[in-house]
């Protein structure tokens, strides 16, 4: 369950920019909300699509530009170094590619995320060396390098760093630092990805006169793919990277763009920001992922059709693979919480198991952290050493967690939502214990939120309405696919698709009726039935099969119209700090403490269902409002101890078995009653 917010309306405020500027007033709305409102941040992020600031604001541009336009002249090696994501591979090959056009001696080495790890290393720069290059210019790294370049150095090697993630300290001694993020760089926009300063780099080879338009025709099929890959805001500069790489990548002449896009079966599809982001990238970071990042780079630069096609279904196995593991992984977790049921009442879940894929630990994170909605840290085991990454919800700053407990790790990294760590495999449950300490100072600690732009009447959704809502794509980190709230929908209809793999769900509300979408859910997995009065978070688009143009409705989150979330998150938590040992309030207290009759209502609920098959959430809904859903588990756990019941809960499902009991049991000597009573 997500606490849902649904954004304040100046309806004075749209009115002006919808009468002002002469946008539909849905369109007008949205902006207001976005905090676009001004003349010239409307006409930006509706039309502009070729407008890009001087990279000379930008600290230590001029000076890396010339230096490696004096490496060019004298006929240097220059090494982009780069990195093996989607950002670091496509800012790689929108560098060397560049080098090559103009002429420059210029190789390319992207370090293997497995026996390397992220950025520099002495390992590297000593093949570097052997191989005779003078100057290495790193991209989507370096900032952090600091040991690393001074090894360069020593070797005779000049370094131009250009990157865009937080300095942590010292600034290394390269002959250019290009990062925005230095306190004295004076560059307006800050919020480039790693290839987005890269092009910047080549913007500042070109000259101050350079042809920027052009330059976006050759390279923003690139810029897009590493923009959405690195889930930067898809604002000013990156929306136009994205706008104009959005058009390129459809009509491209990149062999290895059109590879993959048939290998990934988008072949003569529209190509938006959401098929980059959920098809693309996925496949260019599978490599990395595994440890052949190498391949990913020669798809973008080669010319062979041939070639670029082997590439593109290796990629494709390797995603499949990578699938797979993930897949296993989510597996083990479940089973471990399954076992250990605990381990989901920390404000930060941290869990370790051995020998999982390094490289695939960030995505089961991220699916962790979307399932129980908190900050998630998975880290895989190598004997002694242990690597970790975390995903985190909107208002707790994951890094600066992490930060805190930097004595106990050998290496850290990350921003707010999302961070990287190496630690001693004996840390991992002091660094548990610590991050959770450092969580429960904070005070009001987030919940994960459903945003929800606007509410609306299901009587106005036409295809009239819709239509303006394509003026706000691309949408991504920053401008989010717009979420809409139907609320009070009564449910009228389920109809199960594809074999029972998606439903389709008729919703009424008034003499209104609306079709949704409702995706991988089974009709055994749908908690709700017909009559059922329900709110629904959708995206609206419009659908288009053969000639006729329609609305698309497709459901992202649903909830009983009842509930209050923010409510429900709160007595989940209190129940979670009760189990945590915590002092609790009486208010608390009282929230969570059943009566006897509390007791009867949900045993004699799991005793005529013959138990119970959905998400235990979803028994506030059954029960009619009449427990909270930390009273519900209160109940649950008293009479799992008396035997009564047996519950089995993972991350994706969840079972209450009735036991047969044949004789009457005490519901107040369960342990946990005794310790809440003991609480008042």
């Amino acid at each position: 369950m997500k606490n849902w917010i649904v954004s304040e309306i100046n309806k004075d405020e749209a009115k002006r920019i919808q009468t002002e500027y002469g946008l539909p007033p849905i369109l007008a709305m949205l902006l207001q909300i976005r905090g676009i409102t001004k003349r010239e941040e409307i006409e930006d992020f509706l039309q502009n699509d070729s407008v890009i600031a001087s990279p000379f604001e930008i600290k230590d541009m001029k000076k890396g530009a010339d230096r490696i336009l004096s490496a060019i002249d004298n006929d240097e090696l220059i090494c982009v170094y780069g990195d093996y994501d989607a950002d670091g591979v496509t800012s790689t090959a929108l560098l060397y590619s560049y080098l090559e056009t103009v002429g420059a001696n210029a190789m390319y080495y992207i370090p293997s995320r497995e026996t390397e790890g992220y950025g520099m290393n002495k390992g590297a720069i000593d093949i570097l060396a052997e191989k005779g290059v003078k100057l290495i210019v790193t991209v989507d790294n370096g900032i952090t390098a600091v040991e690393e370049i001074d090894y360069a150095n020593s070797l005779g090697m000049d370094t131009v760093i250009t990157d865009h993630h937080q300095p942590t300290g010292k600034i290394p001694n390269a002959v250019a630092v290009i990062d925005m993020h230095q306190s004295d760089c004076p560059s307006k926009y800050k919020m480039l990805s790693g290839v987005g300063v890269a092009f910047k780099l080549v913007m500042a080879l070109e000259g101050e006169n350079c042809d920027v338009s052009s330059l976006l025709d050759n390279y923003s099929d690139l810029l897009c793919i590493g923009t959405v890959g690195d889930i930067v805001e898809l604002k000013s500069e990156n929306r136009v990277f994205v706008k104009r790489g959005l058009v390129n990548i459809q009509e491209s002449d990149r062999a290895g763009i059109n590879a993959l896009i048939e290998t990934a079966g988008i072949a003569g599809k529209k190509i938006t920001s959401g098929n980059v982001s959920f098809t693309l990238v996925p496949r260019i970071n599978a490599v990395g992922r595994l440890g052949f990042s190498g391949k990913s780079v020669s798809l973008l630069l080669t010319d062979d059709e041939n070639e670029a096609m082997s590439i593109a279904k290796q990629l494709n196995e390797d995603n499949n693979e990578r699938k797979e593991i993930e897949k296993n992984i989510l597996m083990k977790i479940d089973e471990m919480v399954k076992a250990n049921p605990h381990i989901t009442n920390d404000r930060v879940l941290v869990i370790d198991g051995e020998g999982w894929h390094q490289g695939v630990i960030g995505i089961v994170a991220a699916k962790v952290k979307e399932f129980f909605g908190k900050p998630t840290v998975i880290i895989s085991r190598d004997g002694d050493e242990a690597k970790g990454s975390g995903r985190s919800v909107e208002g707790f700053s994951l890094c600066d967690a992490v930060f805190a407990c930097s004595d106990l790790l050998t290496h850290c990294g990350g921003h707010p939502m999302a961070a990287g760590l190496s630690l001693k495999s004996k840390n991992i449950e002091l660094f548990r214990q610590r991050i959770n300490e450092y969580a429960l100072k904070q005070e009001n600690m987030p919940f994960n939120a459903c945003n929800i732009d606007c509410r609306l009447n299901p009587a106005l959704i036409s295809v009239q309405l819709v239509e303006p809502l394509a003026y706000l794509a691309p949408y991504g980190a920053g401008n989010p696919t717009p979420l809409v709230g139907l609320y009070k929908m009564t449910l009228s209809q389920i109809t199960p698709l594809s074999q029972n793999k998606h439903l389709r769900l008729q919703f009424k509300r008034n003499n209104s009726t609306v079709s949704v979408m409702n995706f991988f859910t089974t009709q055994q997995e749908f908690p709700y039935k017909v009559g059922d009065v329900l709110d629904l978070a959708v995206t609206l688009d419009i659908n288009e099969f053969n000639g006729q143009r329609n609305v698309s409705i497709i459901l992202k989150e649903i909830k009983p119209s009842v509930l209050d979330t923010k409510d429900f998150l709160q007595s989940q938590r209190n129940y979670e700090d009760f189990k945590l040992g915590l002092n609790l309030t009486n208010a608390q207290i009282t929230d969570l403490l059943p009566t006897r009759e509390d007791f009867a209502i949900l045993y004699v609920f799991l005793r005529k269902s013959g138990g119970y098959a959905y998400p235990i959430e979803t028994l506030v809904h059954k029960l009619d409002y009449k427990l909270s859903i930390g009273k519900i588990r209160i109940i649950l756990d008293a009479m799992s101890e008396l035997s009564l019941i047996e519950v089995i809960e993972g991350i994706n499902s969840a079972q209450i078995r009735v036991s047969e009991v044949s004789q009457k049991v005490d519901l107040n000597s369960a342990d946990t009653v005794i310790k809440l009573r003991g609480m008042q």
